[in-house]
């Protein structure tokens, strides 16, 4: 089972293709933890998600969309706080940028709740959840507990750095994860801003700082992975971009997804991947991501759709 902790949130997305602030905005859900969740259900690998959702209706809708992605709700606690608001604008490319509205919403209260189930093979955290207070400190404890019990501690960033009122105290706060971590995902520009160097180098420095693999997507260049067996690279896969939102969320969930094909969901089990293991896991992360970029907002692939277009 891998638990995915952090936010439930909405997008709210404008017409594709629509300049200016006059376009229309629709609510799609999201929120990188969510997303991640999401694309892990649709994908039929066990996930449980660890979050504090709204009873407003839209955290009644989201709930819902979980249990249709055959997503585990065992940890979801409920409160009366509104949900999260995301307001997206997207670029010429399609590519998203977000403007934030956190202030005492749901998902900032959470709880700890103890040590996770004993079925838990890997915890993934990431994004606003690790960044604001005070849930941050929460599911830091919990990604620092986990790790020591033996899990598989995985953080996907996704830096938001509006979001982030004191850079240099995250980076330190970064640095203290990295010997529990077995699974760092980092975009290229998440790598820049972290590491202040090239993403070449911050991925080599934070493997010899304990991290198990560090994989680095590029966008329209594919990705890579640092690993025991070496740096492994795949390139893109070509799509017609609709939008980017929960490209890297489907991307994370997919890494995870067949790590877990390949029985990787641990320190040792990464460790035992070759270089052909690991070129199978970011292939079908990869495609997962190309498929999510070709339909408006975070609407990650089925098993079944990702299977028919790796054999396409």
């Amino acid at each position: 089972m891998i638990v995915v902790g952090g936010e439930a949130l909405v997008d709210l997305v404008p017409d594709p293709g629509v300049g200016g602030v006059e376009a229309a905005l629709h609510p799609h859900w999201g929120g990188g933890p969510f997303n991640t969740a999401i694309a892990l259900g649709r994908l039929q690998a066990p996930v449980r998600f660890l979050s504090r959702m709204s009873q407003d209706p839209y955290g009644e809708a989201m709930l819902q969309r979980l249990y249709e992605s055959g997503v585990d709700t065992g940890l979801v606690q409920r409160g009366p706080e509104q949900t999260s608001l995301a307001v997206v604008s997207l670029t010429p490319e399609g590519s998203a940028r977000y403007g934030f509205y956190f202030g005492g919403t749901a998902d900032r209260l959470v709880a700890d709740p103890g040590p996770l189930p004993s079925d838990t093979a890997a915890v993934a955290l990431g994004t606003c959840s690790l960044a604001l207070e005070p849930g941050a400190s929460v599911y830091e404890r919990i990604l620092l507990r986990e790790a020591a019990a033996g899990r598989l501690a995985c953080v996907d960033p996704n830096i938001r750095p509006a979001l982030i009122p004191d850079a240099q105290a995250y980076r330190t706060r970064f640095r203290g994860w990295l010997p529990s971590l077995g699974l760092l995902k980092v975009s290229d520009e998440d790598a820049v801003w972290l590491a202040g160097e090239d993403p070449d180098s911050a991925a080599r420095a934070w493997r010899r700082a304990g991290v198990g693999a560090v994989v680095v997507t590029r966008g329209a260049t594919g990705m890579a992975a640092y690993t025991s067996a070496g740096v492994v690279d795949v390139p893109a896969v070509p799509t017609k971009v609709v939008d980017t939102i929960g490209a890297g969320d489907t991307a994370y969930a997919a890494l995870l997804a067949r790590l877990g094909v390949h029985g990787a969901l641990s320190r040792d089990g990464l460790a035992g991947l070759d270089t052909e293991a690991w070129r199978d896991v970011l292939r079908y992360a990869a495609t997962a991501a190309a498929i999510t970029c070709s339909r408006a907002g975070a609407d990650p692939p089925t098993a079944a759709e990702l299977a028919l277009e790796l054999e396409s």
